[in-house]
């Protein structure tokens, strides 16, 4: 009996011993910090505030500031897009934070992948609630400054396909009747809609003909619903030349094909221009 005592009291001991060092091994984990990075592209941002030099309150709207507005949305895969506050697309690219968080910089880039700008701000708060940054608008005048302050929000990131328009050059590559019946892209019922087309994410456009001679350029948008694009053709001295509305039929990252109807009081008679993603660098 004493041994039987003796052995129930040796595995109490051993069971305790073992539940405090389990416990003393689980205090001593350390819960590994987030990198700026991962803090910046944990959640989208939205501009609520703008201060100038001397802390005053900037209107987001005053003509200073305004362009810096918006939501955005930093990636973790490295990429970037900012939509202004009514959700269109105002600006694309890549963007990196120093190992310090001290920096954010961004490249805002062209459908063809050419560089915009690059800008380097100083970042002054970055936590999971708030990033504010420090824009220069003066580059000779490093005094002149404003504080640009984003709160974390749940606004999702709008998904009617203007970041993919903007993301790529597009070739008009084949066109269909009503029918379904392929028409020559000389044809003249489709050669009116046929190039090298770049969307681009401030919210204008470029056509260039297959032989890279500029054939139009405004200004374009899609529908909240992403069902229309509509585009603005302006002349060089920024007056209306047309508008122009169409069904979007597809629309991804390698194919967008749009309908035309060539004549509003007949609309049993449209044309299906087909766009393929293209490398084709704009001239």
């Amino acid at each position: 009996m004493n041994t039987l005592k003796k052995f129930c009291y040796l595995f109490t001991a051993v069971w305790m011993l073992s539940a405090f060092v389990s416990c003393s091994d689980n205090d001593d984990i350390v819960q590994e910090k987030p990198t700026p990075s991962q803090v910046l592209s944990s959640t989208p941002w939205e501009t609520t505030e703008a201060k100038d030099k001397n802390g005053n309150a900037v209107a987001l709207t005053d003509a200073s500031v305004a362009s810096f507005v918006g939501f955005a949305y930093f990636k973790a895969d490295g990429n970037f897009t900012i939509y202004n506050l009514s959700d269109a697309l105002r600006s694309r690219g890549t963007w990196s934070v120093d190992a310090e968080g001290k920096t954010r910089t961004i490249t805002a880039l062209n459908p063809d992948g050419t560089s915009i700008f690059s800008r380097v701000v100083d970042i002054l708060v970055l936590n999971g609630n708030e990033f504010t940054y420090r824009i220069h608008t003066n580059p000779n005048d490093p005094s002149v400054y404003y504080d640009i302050i984003h709160t974390k929000t749940a606004h999702s990131e709008p998904a009617n396909g203007q970041l993919i328009l903007a993301s790529t050059p597009w070739e008009t590559t084949g066109a269909k009747d009503k029918n379904g019946s392929p028409v020559a892209l000389t044809d003249a019922s489709v050669a009116g809609f046929v190039g090298y087309s770049y969307f681009k994410a401030n919210g204008t456009f470029a056509i260039y003909g297959l032989n890279n001679v500029l054939r139009s350029q405004g200004t374009w948008s899609i529908s909240p619903d992403g069902k229309k694009r509509t585009i603005t053709a302006l002349d060089a001295n920024g007056n209306v030349l047309f508008t122009r509305v169409v069904d979007i039929l597809t629309l991804n990252s390698s194919e967008f094909t749009y309908r035309i109807i060539p004549d509003a009081v007949n609309p049993s008679v449209y044309y299906d221009i087909i766009h393929t993603k293209v490398a084709h660098q704009e001239p």
